[in-house]
């Protein structure tokens, strides 16, 4: 008898023992998912880790299932995960929960919904295409259909001692039933209709015969037989069997019932394929530009300190072309066979970045993130594993737990981000240290790590100075612009002189609207979203906080909710005090949405657009917002730590940041060295093309330490 020895994805310190049936014992491989039982009615796919013979002092459940043929998980990552496990005391299985995407994991709680269209392409519609089903198969179909919804586990207990997996696995193939939407637990390949020429079609001849004698009859069919063939490439290409997908051009796209009508009668084919969901382009093969000669020695040095074997960190100031370097060495390791991964800390920079190292790489890379819908990071995740991989991926944290092979390079771009790391739920890992960890795994190999910052984080700093990480400096910006000029404004003197209006001092209002007037960009940067970060009743002094986790609620006048930013916690927005019943609440302070709102006040001409989690929680919207205003459809962006990560825009001549106090006064040890890396990362975004930038720091407290490194651009002096 031969067992197995499997991962589950539960937050439990051990492996699971199943016995495998005799059919099944050829096909048991390390690395490939198998569906089990786990307790009396759930179900899951398991990793296997090992095959023996070894039987346990228990009694074992049977495998229901081998899901993969090959491997889903790679040897490497197998370490990696225990290696993971091991350093964020967690369990291996927590770590493959959070390491593989939602729809490589069956589990029993998915929801299983029927298709109310099932069936009714063909012949004969639903009916006929149940015909088709065997009658275990019907039977978990219809229960399906009475419940609406239903999980595995509802299935198994109705087919009362039959495991019912199988039948479901047929089903969905079929499009029979699918999973939840709002659960996203299972991947289902995108199919569309391809068409080649029938059989009886082998020269051209054989074709104008065709369009003769649809041409009396059939015009319309003729019409979807002509774009065919346009789509093919012409009759000589459409005769040496070119298959054309539906999709493949609009006009085909509307045809589908003349393109039938045409398979039925044998002049074309009918074929149901498999296509990617990616977006990978062809390789447009642009030419990488010439390094300056002051980014050619950082690069040299940059080759002499990985030679080492070492982590390398280059400290570059803001717009000085870290980024050239990096694809210059992206190049490099490509053209060794090798593979590279590309670490950002933000959604926002994977979407500025992505068509700049498109032009360049092409169909060598691909990108994933959070933000890509379950099933496209699942083809990312197989595509990884073919005989024909992207060679360079492009992602945030998740990539570092992607299947990678043959690791040349491992680059993290900004690396003092605090977005890197992983607070909820386990593994609680910075993806940064891992890379670390990952290219030291991969040094026999010859795997290298490139940490790039413009203020890079305590800890880099600290391994340079003893001697584990080597740095390479780069301190002038590219093409000789300067860096921006810095002014701090007094607040506590404009008040006092009556010199704001409403968050604005007159000095930063007057500067605004003379950029605007010049038809240049402006960024305004206040680390708070929402309309106001704290409401007070003015009679009590009571504060609404959020009953989960007793901190204040942050208001939204948008949709007049109280909202807790730590745990979502909303409330609608009470009109009279719930402790003394007066109406006298107030909004205290101010985010986002309501430096928004003065804007429009203040810059009535003006086109204002917001970035924060509220304006930008899918890809699109990112996108949206990043590209509008890169092509100068907004004049203001106003936005929270989302515009202060390596965006580039030419038009930005000026940056105002609102309230630089409220970063110095979070009650964390790394206040300072985040409100630091804050300010001047966002002050960087100035002059990054043609003239000198300028950056305004509105503060109470215009003598403190921080502030005053940033004016100066001293960044070692903070670190002291």
């Amino acid at each position: 008898m031969k067992y197995v020895d499997l991962l589950l994805p539960l937050p439990l310190q051990r492996l699971f023992t199943y016995s495998v049936p005799p059919s099944m014992e050829s096909l048991v491989r390390r690395g490939c998912r198998v569906l089990v039982q786990f307790g009396k009615k759930k179900y899951y796919a398991g990793i296997v880790m090992e095959a023996h013979d070894r039987k346990p002092d228990y009694e074992t459940k049977p495998l229901c299932e081998i899901v993969d043929t090959e491997p889903i998980v790679t040897e490497g990552q197998l370490s990696f995960w225990q290696w993971i496990a091991d350093y964020y005391i967690c369990s291996v299985g927590e770590v493959m929960k959070a390491a593989m995407p939602q729809g490589l994991k069956l589990e029993s709680e998915s929801k299983l919904m029927f298709n109310a269209h099932f069936g009714e392409e063909e012949d004969g519609g639903t009916d006929a295409a149940m015909e088709r089903l065997t009658p275990k198969q019907r039977q978990v179909l219809e229960f399906i259909r009475e419940q609406k919804v239903c999980t595995i586990s509802e299935v198994a207990n109705h087919m009362e001692g039959v495991n019912p997996v199988g039948h479901i696995r047929s089903l969905l193939e079929c499009d029979a039933i699918f999973i939840s939407e709002e659960l996203r637990d299972s991947y289902k390949p995108k199919m569309v209709k391809a068409y080649r020429l029938g059989p009886g079609l082998r020269t051209e001849e054989d074709v104008m015969e065709a369009i003769d004698a649809l041409e009396a009859r059939a015009p319309r069919q003729l019409d979807a037989l002509m774009s065919f063939l346009q789509a093919a490439g012409g009759m000589g290409r459409a005769t040496d069997g070119v298959r054309v997908r539906q999709d493949a051009t609009d006009d085909l796209k509307g045809r589908g019932p003349q393109l039938s009508e045409l398979s039925r009668k044998g002049i074309l084919t009918q074929e149901t394929i498999e296509v990617s969901r990616l977006k990978m382009k062809a390789d447009e093969g642009s030419e990488l530009n010439a390094l300056s000669e002051i980014q050619a020695q950082a690069k040299s040095e940059i080759d002499e300190q990985m030679a080492t074997g070492r982590p390398t960190l280059l400290y570059g100031v803001t717009g000085s072309g870290k980024t050239e370097i990096y694809i210059h060495l992206i190049a490099e390791t490509l053209a060794k066979g090798r593979n590279v991964l590309y670490l950002l800390p933000e959604i926002a920079l994977t979407t500025q970045i992505t068509e700049r190292l498109r032009r360049h790489f092409g169909a060598d890379m691909a990108v994933y993130h959070s933000k890509f819908a379950d099933a496209e990071r699942v083809e990312v995740w197989k595509k990884l594993l073919s005989n024909h991989p992207p060679r360079l991926i492009l992602g945030v944290r998740s990539s570092i737990l992607l299947p990678m092979r043959d690791l040349g390079l491992i680059i993290v771009d900004e690396e003092h981000e605090s977005s890197f790391k992983q607070y909820e739920p386990a593994p609680r890992y910075n993806a940064r240290d891992m890379a670390v960890v990952l290219s030291g795994m991969n040094k026999e190999s010859g795997c290298r790590v490139l940490l790039g910052s413009a203020t890079p984080s305590v800890e880099s700093w600290t391994n340079v100075e003893n001697g584990r990480y080597g740095m390479v400096r780069l301190t002038k910006r590219h093409a000789g612009l300067e860096l921006p000029e810095i002014e701090v404004i007094n607040m506590t003197e404009a008040r006092k002189h009556k010199a704001t209006q409403s968050m604005f001092s007159l000095r930063l209002k007057e500067i605004i609207a003379g950029a605007l007037s010049r038809k240049e960009q402006v960024i305004l940067f206040q680390n708070r979203r929402g309309f106001s970060p704290v409401v007070e009743c003015k009679q009590c002094a009571m504060v609404p906080k959020c009953v989960n986790c007793d901190v204040s609620l942050t208001y939204h006048k948008g949709s007049g909710q109280l909202v807790c930013h730590y745990c979502g916690y909303t409330t609608p927005m009470p009109t009279t005090c719930p402790a003394c019943g007066n109406p006298s609440l107030a909004p205290m302070g101010f985010g986002t949405e309501k430096i928004e709102e003065a804007c429009h006040e203040l810059f009535p001409e003006a086109r204002v657009a917001r970035m924060d989690l509220d304006t930008a929680r899918s890809r699109k919207s990112f996108e949206e917002i990043i590209a509008a205003f890169g092509n100068r459809e907004h004049d203001i962006l106003i936005g929270t730590q989302m515009v202060a990560k390596g965006l580039d825009f030419e038009g930005v001549s000026t940056v105002g940041i609102m309230n630089a106090d409220a970063l110095t006064n979070t009650p964390d040890f790394r206040a300072d060295e985040r409100a630091y890396q804050l300010m001047a990362q966002v002050s960087g975004r100035a002059g990054r093309k043609g003239s000198q930038g300028h950056v305004y720091i509105q503060a109470s407290r215009p003598a403190h330490p921080v502030i005053e490194c940033v004016r100066k651009g001293d960044y070692e002096g903070n670190m002291a």
